[in-house]
Parts: C-alpha cells; structure tokens; sequence
C-alpha cells in the first residue's frame, strides 16, 4: 500500500479488513514497527473519532505523532500552482508540504469539501496537492469525496456481526438534517460495499442522487420502507444533493428512522459513523436499542486505523531496507 485514501489503494480490501479484525486480539504485537517513525496529522476541519482513534492507533504500532490544526494554527495556504501570492496567502502547499515530509515518514490530512464547487470538490486538490509534494504516503482522514477510514470500520463492524452463510441485505438509508453535509461518508460506504458480498441497496428522497462514480451498480430505491424490508444491516446517514450541488431539497415525507420502521427489517443492526443529531437524523431509542452498532463502529475505527498505518509501516520500512541494502552493495 503506497497511500490511503480509497478502496482502490487497497490491492485485497477483504484481506485488509480481515487482517484487521486479527489485530483486535492482539493490538500490541506490532509495537516496534513504527519504532522512530513519526505520524503527522493534519486537520482543516473538526474531528473526535478520527483524531483520537488516528493518534491512538498510531501510539499502538510505535510511532510518534505531530497534530496541527492547519485551518488555526499554521499560516494561509495556497494551495494553488503558479499563482502569484500577493493576496491573503502567505505559504504554498509546496513548500509546506515538502516541510512535513520531511517531518513526518507518514501524514494523515482532512479536509472537507466546500459544497459550492463540485468540479472543484471532486477533484480532491488539497488531498492531491499534498500528495504530490510531500513525498511520503499520505491517509485521507475524510477528503472531499470520500471517508476511507470510516468505511473500512463499518466494514469491519458488519463482517463481526454477520455470521449467516447468505448475503447480507444492506441498506444506505438518507436521514435528514438541519443543514448540508457532505456526501463523502455515503459515497466511501457505498464504493467498500461493492467490495463485500453484500447485497447493498441506497435509499433517499428524489434529488439526492450520488455520484454515480460510486453508486454504479447499486440498487437503488426511492421508497424508504420498500427498500428496509428484511433489511439485515441499516446504515443511517445524511447527505446534500450531487446534482444540485450542495443544495437540499424540501422532503416532505419523514425519512427519520425510527421504531416503526425498524420493524421492517431483519432485526437489522443499525449503524451511524457519528455525530448524530438524535431525533432528526436517527431516533435515541434506536441509537441505544441492543441492535445498536454504533459505538461498534466507533471503537473499529481504531483497528481501522492500525492496520492501514502498519501496511503503510510495512511498505515503508520494505524500501528503506533495500535502499541501505543498495547502497551498501555499491559501496562495497
């Protein structure tokens, strides 16, 4: 693994989670790898579980780990190529990036989209900037688009709590909210479920319709109640339009998930990455009920973390060996 910031960087996603749920048992045994390595973690935006389960997962393979809150603590990026900084800006993504990189062995960043430019947001260019100049592997903490990390704990969570010989039914159901969110975590859960034997189905009101860059394929369901029918797994999350960037439609239906619907479904777990705003996306006696995998998927995102930083570790620790083998072959 070369960086982390979609299913595609992982070359066997079902191993990796797999190899994941392994290290539960043993959390430990792979202390020394990140033995005088350093993890720098960058956030442009608020975070609980990804900075902390980040930095714990970390602390738990041997690493040193720097955190900056680059949106507060570090001067105006441009993140622009050929651009002349006589404005607000004060250091270019190269230069900082190059700085870090030679800081930090690995850098985990987040940075949300703006949700006002979509051919802007879906070209990810602050990830992209990063990775181009800082020279090291690089996770996505939750980028524009996509929420890599998250997913593979809610992948995580689901391969742990199914132990049936058929395909489990999954449903990705829209909730509302009090203001437009991204679509990164429905976009990530929806492209790792293509990668699981899973029977995934997508439901939400007309006019939130996801890229289908990361829906192709999926069924996809605009009767809520149709779509939670024998239901084995619900994940619950909102979402702003894609077509109507950023824009939230009037829904006149109530798409809250409540008890009554649940009723519907296979005595489904149900799942939210959190935050949740109990009783307008998800109701409390759901999000407590004993089905409840919530705070599962909470505590996953530790072991999310590990085992894409001990790969990372692992790729790294492989060139760096050959490259004292070379150099000590050439001085010989």
């Amino acid at each position: 693994m070369q960086h982390f910031t979609t299913v595609y960087d992982v070359k066997d996603p079902l191993q990796l989670i797999n190899e994941a749920i392994d290290l539960k048992s043993s959390p430990y045994s792979f202390s020394n790898l990140g033995k005088n390595k350093t993890l720098g973690l960058i956030f442009l935006n608020p975070s609980l579980r990804t900075r902390l389960s980040t930095q714990k997962a970390a602390k738990m393979l041997g690493m040193e780990v720097l955190m900056m809150n680059m949106d507060k603590e570090t001067w105006a990026i441009e993140w622009n190529d050929d651009f002349v900084m006589n404005g607000s800006t004060v250091e270019h993504i190269k230069d900082a990036a190059a700085v870090l990189g030679s800081y930090c062995d690995i850098i985990g960043i987040r940075c949300f989209p703006s949700l006002t430019d979509k051919k802007l947001d879906y070209t990810e260019k602050l990830l992209v900037q990063l990775m181009k100049y800082c020279n090291v592997p690089v996770i996505s903490l939750e980028s524009a688009t996509l929420h890599p990390l998250q997913s593979l704990a809610d992948a995580i969570t689901i391969k742990e709590n199914w132990n049936s010989t058929y395909k489990p039914k999954v449903v990705l159901t829209w909730a509302p909210h009090i203001k437009a969110l991204p679509q990164a975590v429905a976009n990530s859960f929806s492209e790792w479920m293509t990668k699981m034997d899973v029977d995934l189905t997508i439901t939400h009101p007309k006019g939130y319709e996801l890229c289908e860059d990361f829906t192709k394929g999926t069924a996809i369901e605009y009767d809520q109640e149709k779509a939670l029918q024998n239901a084995d797994f619900v994940y619950v999350k909102n979402w702003s339009s894609y077509n109507d960037y950023g824009k939230t439609p009037q829904v006149n239906e109530n798409w809250m998930m409540d008890l009554e619907k649940y009723k519907l479904t296979n005595m489904a777990g149900i799942m939210h990455c959190l935050p949740v705003r109990r009783e307008v996306e998800l109701s409390s006696k759901l999000i407590d009920h004993p089905n409840s995998l919530v705070q599962k998927q909470a505590a996953n995102r530790v072991f999310a973390a590990q085992v894409v930083i001990k790969n990372l570790l692992t790729t790294l620790n492989f060139k760096q060996k050959n490259n004292v083998e070379q150099l000590e072959t050439e001085n010989v």
